[in-house]
């Protein structure tokens, strides 16, 4: 439980989470049958999100596990509008999207007619995993942003190209081992730093960014629902644990996700209208070694002969969450 909250708090956290399942049981948006892994964050991602709009939804969804998984002809878990793209595009397609329900409503207000239906305050959701966001995806993301379009982009961020098998993306940690940047006697995993997307997407000057976790889920929710109000576009970067490319058993999901926030690694904040503000701050940072040691792709960073490996790593960590402080200038909106 995030800190602060009083017994009052505690009343309102179980209302929204009653409120979420309501919704979920009105309109199941995401449904079962899909074949994600056991212990896969995605779906979380994806059920809280789609439940914490209560206004309609066109959903594009970039190549990667998600879509892989979700829609295997003839079958689809997806109960609403949904575009697949290239791994690339979807920022792109999500902007087309957006432009086309402009167009048609503007018609709609002028009195001509239109060929269908058209359900009022439509919400554009893309979404991408961090091979195609981070880097396949970031030149269209990119434009997209800088262009103004009305859409929420969503980043579930599993640190890796999980669905072509566990490759290294600009999104994984330093000195994590995957099958790009593999452990042994001439390498000790990925030796570049991982790119700082949340930072990318602020420096767009759009209205809303911010930075999530399957494990802080009420966070999550008023951070969609502030991102689909906005005036413009808005990015949400969502920490999704991978138990197959992490290396840790499936029931440990959501815990996995709760260290990262408690150890700082990621930190959860919001920049709205380019003010920083944290979410979360936790009484005590633990170690980030707590986090390191539940998973199998860190492995070699708990031998004696690497401490100074976990130690560097861990001076990386507190200098990021220094800096985001400052920038936060001591603003804190918990939930």
């Amino acid at each position: 439980m995030m800190t602060g909250l009083s017994s009052n708090g505690e009343a309102i956290r179980l209302k929204t989470l009653k409120e979420l399942a309501e919704r979920e049981q009105r309109e199941l948006r995401f449904q079962g049958g899909h074949s994600l892994c056991a212990g896969c964050g995605v779906p979380l991602v994806v059920r809280t999100v789609l439940n914490a709009i209560d206004t309609p939804v066109v959903v594009v969804n970039a190549t990667g596990c998600l879509e892989v998984a979700t829609t295997r002809y003839p079958s689809t878990a997806w109960n609403v509008p949904w575009l697949h793209v290239a791994f690339e595009n979807a920022a792109a397609a999500a902007s087309g999207v957006e432009a086309a329900f402009r167009v048609l409503n503007r018609k709609r207000r002028n009195g001509r007619p239109i060929p269908f239906d058209l359900p009022e305050d439509v919400r554009i959701i893309a979404f991408g995993g961090d091979g195609g966001t981070y880097d396949i995806g970031l030149q269209a993301l990119s434009g997209a942003l800088e262009r103004g379009h009305r859409f929420t982009y969503i980043c579930y961020d599993n640190e890796a190209y999980m669905n072509t098998g566990n490759q290294r993306s600009g999104a994984t940690p330093p000195l994590a081992h995957t099958t790009t940047t593999p452990v042994g006697e001439q390498s000790l995993g990925k030796l570049q730093q991982r790119k700082d997307l949340t930072e990318i997407a602020v420096a767009h000057h759009v209205p809303y960014v911010a930075q999530a976790s399957i494990s802080n889920w009420q966070d999550l929710v008023r951070k969609i629902q502030m991102a689909v109000q906005v005036d413009g576009p808005s990015f949400l970067n969502v920490l999704a644990p991978c138990q197959r490319g992490w290396g840790y058993d499936p029931s440990q999901t959501v815990e996995i996700a709760r260290l990262a926030v408690e150890t700082c690694f990621w930190p959860l904040y919001e920049v709205i209208d380019g003010e920083y503000r944290l979410n979360y701050r936790p009484r005590k940072p633990l170690p980030i070694a707590e986090w390191v040691k539940t998973q199998g792709r860190f492995r070699h960073l708990l031998r004696p002969e690497h401490r100074h490996l976990l130690d560097a790593l861990q001076e990386q960590v507190n200098r990021e969450w220094e800096r985001l402080l400052r920038k936060c200038e001591g603003r804190l909106l918990e939930v």
